[in-house]
């Protein structure tokens, strides 16, 4: 799914906690501009699967839901700070667990229904109340983000004390509130329109879902509108929204075109027929700046990992195995050799943006000898490993997966492992696979939904018995477990970083749940007649502000 997705970065988001409240928006809502007209054309990788963003996991939907919607609070263009959204400014309680939230006035959705404060809590309260089929699977970002329904989420109420001021309760201190409503999900639709097309009536059917009328007709506050998604011609179509409260989008028109195939995305954008595309192969990027176009180089906010499963070779479950293939790895001449310009060798599960970096911790050395020796000590010299790798594919942390597994497998031969190769597609099996404990070894990787510590360690292996590294059977899942959302918890921004530090020094040591490889540089190609594009480091870039050819 995306959230596997999914600078130097100016910090904070989640570090929030401590912040007494949010500068007022420097967003000029003036209501200038959109007179350019002119249509992006962008070349999409998948279709979106559905238009309410709340039930939608991928990258494809949320490019699109992104230009239609808006949440309480955004990420400020080009970085993966926290930044005023429908919110202009908001401040927690002193224990962490009332937020109350000031919010712009002047704002209407497309269908004309006001923003306010009801409109606010309508929207959380819907979100909250999701029935058994919904919560099986597409409610994934609030059940994963609130820790799941009832009495068991971490939302508790949303109050309403003006048209401009709603209070939000959260039943415990948490470092990624409110930093996670910057989500795509969580942004705010129409209560008009959800209670219309039956928002929240989802059903099963098979082993998918059938989604109700609302899935189909967004309405949102942001710049741009649905105008149609015509799935024979595989094209999507926004048409800017002209009562829009802030500036109004350059473009009249953005049209997604649906082309799966990379080659082929390329080859349209040379020929004319599409202004952009996302995750060009880094082996094309001279080529493509040769040909006249832009290659934007975003800064990396991501990991590529090599996670290890114990439930599935008993051998992974001696530490000093998990430690020995990490010294294994060549990471230096992996980068180099596999992974764009800009790409760094990792030391632990997140980037170095993030507060709770553990700068004291370096990668681990390549050392053939030192690997052996551990396999020796427990006694695994020559041991199988059945190591997988995603195919159909492109991840902005992993651009060519075949061969950055190639170059693994040859250093993990090189000390000794025999190295059992499969592979999957990444939608048909792959990750299905991974959930169930299916490979001893796996190729996998996080871009950063916003800037928490949180958002990478604690969706790793906050959760003890449902992860992919098999933690409780490593060992040490239990703790780990403990040891994160105690640091989530704790309200002091210096002293929860401090706690993060010092969990990453155990991952990276102790625990060893698998190989953190390296953070990647993702890029987005536009041509030579696209101006205004601002890069995320998110990869979530809003498209409003770009012009084609001056128009």
């Amino acid at each position: 799914m995306s959230m596997r997705k999914a600078a130097p970065l100016a910090a904070l988001a989640a570090t929030a906690l401590t912040l007494s409240a949010c500068a007022a928006s420097d967003r000029d809502d003036s209501g200038s501009g959109g007179d350019t007209g002119g249509t992006f054309t962008f070349g999409a990788a998948g279709a979106p699967e559905v238009f309410d963003p709340f039930y939608a996991t991928d990258g494809e939907t949320f490019r699109v839901t992104r230009q239609i919607f808006e949440g309480l609070v955004e990420v400020k263009p080009g970085s993966a700070e926290l930044g005023p959204g429908l919110a202009e400014s908001w401040e927690p309680s002193k224990d962490g667990k009332d937020w109350t939230f000031n919010l712009r006035e002047g704002v209407k959705f497309s269908d004309g229904e006001v923003f306010d404060g009801e409109a606010v809590c309508a929207n959380f309260e819907r979100m909250a109340d999701q029935n058994e089929a919904a919560q099986s699977g597409p409610a994934e970002y609030w059940s994963t983000g609130m820790g799941g329904f009832g009495k068991d989420a971490l939302y508790d109420s949303c109050e309403v004390t003006d048209a401009k001021t709603v209070v939000i309760k959260v039943k415990s201190a948490t470092s990624k509130f409110p930093a996670m409503l910057s989500l795509s999900s969580f942004a705010m639709q129409s209560p008009k329109a959800l209670e219309e097309g039956k928002a929240n009536d989802v059903k099963t059917q098979g082993e998918g879902f059938v989604y109700p009328e609302n899935s189909q007709k967004p309405v949102g506050t942001g710049p741009y509108t649905l105008e149609k998604y015509d799935t024979a011609n595989k094209t999507v179509t926004l048409k800017r929204n002209d009562a829009y409260w802030g500036e109004k989008a350059k473009t009249d028109k953005i049209v997604f075109k649906i082309i799966p195939d990379e080659s082929t995305r390329r080859q349209e954008l040379e020929a004319g027929s599409i202004d952009g595309y996302d995750l060009p192969n880094p082996v094309d990027w001279k080529g493509l700046e040769s040909s006249g176009n832009k290659v934007e180089i975003r800064d990396p906010f991501n990991i590529l990992y090599l996670g290890l499963q114990p439930d599935a070779n008993a051998k992974l479950k001696d530490v000093r195995v998990r430690q020995a293939i990490n010294y294994a790895i060549n990471r230096d001449q992996l980068v180099k050799s596999q992974l764009p310009e800009g790409a760094t060798p990792a030391s632990q599960f997140m980037p170095d943006t993030v507060s709770g970096y553990n700068k004291d911790l370096e990668p681990y050395p390549y050392d053939t000898a030192k690997a052996k020796a551990l396999l020796k000590e427990a006694g695994a010299e020559g041991m199988t490993l059945k190591f997988a790798y995603p195919s159909e594919v492109t991840r902005p942390y992993m651009p060519n997966p075949q061969k950055i597994h190639e170059a693994i497998r040859k250093d993990l031969e090189k000390a000794g492992i025999k190295v059992e190769v499969t592979t999957k597609p990444w939608n048909g099996g792959y990750l299905d696979n991974v959930d169930a404990h299916k490979y001893d070894a796996f190729l996998l990787g996080w871009t950063g939904d916003y800037d928490s510590a949180d958002n990478f360690i604690g969706t790793f292996f906050g959760n003890a018995k449902l992860n992919d590294f098999s933690t409780v059977t490593g060992g040490y899942g239990t703790e780990l477990s403990k040891e994160l959302k105690d640091a989530d918890s704790t309200v002091d921004e210096a002293e929860r970083s401090a706690k993060y530090e010092a969990i990453n020094k155990k991952i990276a040591e102790d625990y060893v749940p698998g190989a953190p490889i390296s953070h990647s540089p993702p890029a987005l190609v536009v041509s030579k007649d696209v101006e205004g594009l601002v890069t995320s480091p998110l990869t979530a870039e809003e498209f409003s502000t770009v012009t084609v050819g001056g128009k």
